[in-house]
């Protein structure tokens, strides 16, 4: 039965205390240790403390799912069952997520470190997700090609097979749930590698997934490192589809592994170094300082579409930097199960002395330290908001992927110096414009190079339009019927007639 949600720290502090973690690997309908016997050890980064050591899968785990996997499509339990079928289990599914809103929730913020606060919206956009794709199985209609009266053309979508879903620590659960939620729904066998750095909530979803009734080696749950079991998933020839959200780097070499396989698809939701445009002609400056501040330190800016280059048009410039130094002030970091945390920790020490490194090159570069730029002096991996203004082009804080609360502010004076420096990146996963001018925000829209456009917003968006990137940023959409589109296989069936 789902209950109120704790409303203070010493309420989810006691929560905590009885959590009974899950931490085997789910194969084949059950929960089993690694086959090697091999652990990895979770860390709670907010105080360095071990929360479990969880089963470290590799090769040998990876070759038996997949052989469950595949041998659970081909009986067709999933693949073949009745879309309506298929719907009521999602959907229960979703009901039972939303039920353990608060245990999921807690997961994820011990193990990574965000925010309750924001651990909690990540389980309600999980719940939308599963919802809306388990309400699509029984709406995506086939369609009839246009012929003559001697013949009849089908298009039919099928699944495709075995889906492998390699998700970010970032957003653990939803980043799960827009993986699995369309590639379950489309009737795929699904096996999830979730981040070493976060794969509590997934277990405990695995146990959900037994609850809901999805049948054995539909959904699988192989926790692991990316080098091993994610290497192994991804040349494996058993599966036919690899879904990746994380860094470009990884995402290219997955793209090698399979070129090496199958030549499986590979659909990649990579980096972001994300442009927030700001026009002298915006009012209520005060609101969008304090959206512009919340678009990149959100989640201690560990997000990929943080929006990490901040565009303001210079005659507004000095007046608006201080406005968003102001926003930022009050968003310190806290402890992550403080309700009124907006910043958490870092997900762990190697982000932690990679966010640090970057401060010190723009300090180097010859940026403009507006604020921050100092380790926090709690125990665990917190870092404050800081903000570098006068950034140019050609330093490496406003073009590579931190992903950390770091700011940078670039001045322009006309539109087109604007969309230049936007366009001037290697990435193109978001963008946001800020302007009262609609023919300005239809121009600029139309000119970005970005998967998605934000106006007047950030992050603005729901289950029913696309998330994803272009460039560098990656390929294939996240949520809305195209995510369910793009796990399956389109077949055509053309049938001569007699006349």
């Amino acid at each position: 039965m789902v209950t109120d949600s704790p409303k203070t720290l010493a309420d989810w502090q006691a929560l905590a205390a009885t959590l009974n973690l899950e931490t085997r690997a789910f194969i084949d309908g059950e929960f089993v240790p690694a086959v090697s016997g091999s652990t990895l050890t979770s860390i709670n980064p907010a105080t360095g403390e071990t929360l479990a050591e969880v089963a470290s899968c590799d090769t040998a785990d990876a070759e038996r799912a997949t052989q469950v996997a595949r041998a659970a499509f081909e009986s067709g339990a999933w693949s073949r069952c009745d879309p309506g079928k298929r719907k009521r289990v999602l959907l229960r599914l979703a009901e039972l997520v939303n039920a353990h809103r608060d245990e999921l929730a807690l997961l994820d913020t011990l193990d990574m470190g965000k925010p309750i606060s924001s651990s909690q919206g990540d389980v309600a956009g999980t719940v939308a997700c599963l919802r809306y794709q388990a309400e699509c199985i029984d709406k995506l209609y086939g369609e009839v090609a246009p012929t003559g009266d001697g013949a009849l053309g089908l298009v039919l979508r099928e699944p495709m097979g075995v889906v492998a879903a390699i998700v970010p620590w970032n957003f653990p659960l939803m980043m799960t749930s827009w993986k699995i939620a369309p590639a379950l729904a489309a009737g795929n066998s699904v096996i999830l590698k979730p981040s070493e750095k976060s794969p509590l909530s997934a277990l405990r979803l695995a146990q959900l997934v037994q609850e809901a009734g999805i049948p054995p080696g539909v959904f699988q749950v192989l926790p692991g490192y990316g080098h091993t079991v994610g290497k192994a998933l991804a040349l494996s020839m058993e599966v036919d589809c690899l879904a990746f959200t994380g860094s470009t780097g990884v995402g290219k070499q997955l793209m090698q592994y399979a070129g090496q396989s199958n030549l499986k698809r590979v659909f990649l939701e990579c980096g972001g170094k994300s442009p927030n445009i700001v026009f002298a002609d915006c009012q209520q400056l005060d609101a969008v300082a304090q959206s512009a501040a919340a678009a990149i330190f959100h989640n201690q800016g560990e997000v990929c579409i943080a929006g990490s280059r901040l565009l303001v048009e210079n005659s507004i410039r000095e007046d608006f930097v201080a406005r968003v130094v102001k926003a930022a002030e009050q968003m310190q970091p806290g402890d992550p199960l403080d309700p009124n945390s907006f910043m958490g920790a870092m997900v762990d020490e190697a982000q932690y002395q990679r966010v640090l490194d970057y401060i010190r090159l723009g300090v180097s570069e010859g940026a403009a330290l507006k604020l921050g730029g100092e380790a926090s002096a709690s125990k665990g991996y917190f870092l404050p908001p800081t903000i570098f203004d006068n950034v140019t082009p050609e330093m490496r804080i406003g073009r590579e992927e931190i992903f950390g609360p770091v700011l940078s502010v670039f001045g322009f004076d006309s539109e087109e110096q604007a969309i230049a420096l936007a366009n001037d990146s290697d990435y193109g996963l978001a963008a946001g414009v800020w302007s009262q001018d609609i023919d300005r925000i239809m121009r600029v829209s139309r000119r970005l190079q970005s998967g998605q456009v934000y106006v007047n917003n950030w992050a603005g968006v729901d289950q029913t339009v696309p998330f994803g990137g272009v460039k560098q940023s990656g390929n294939g959409r996240d949520k809305s019927l195209h995510a369910q589109e793009k796990y399956c296989e389109v077949k055509t069936v053309w049938m001569s007639l007699s006349v």
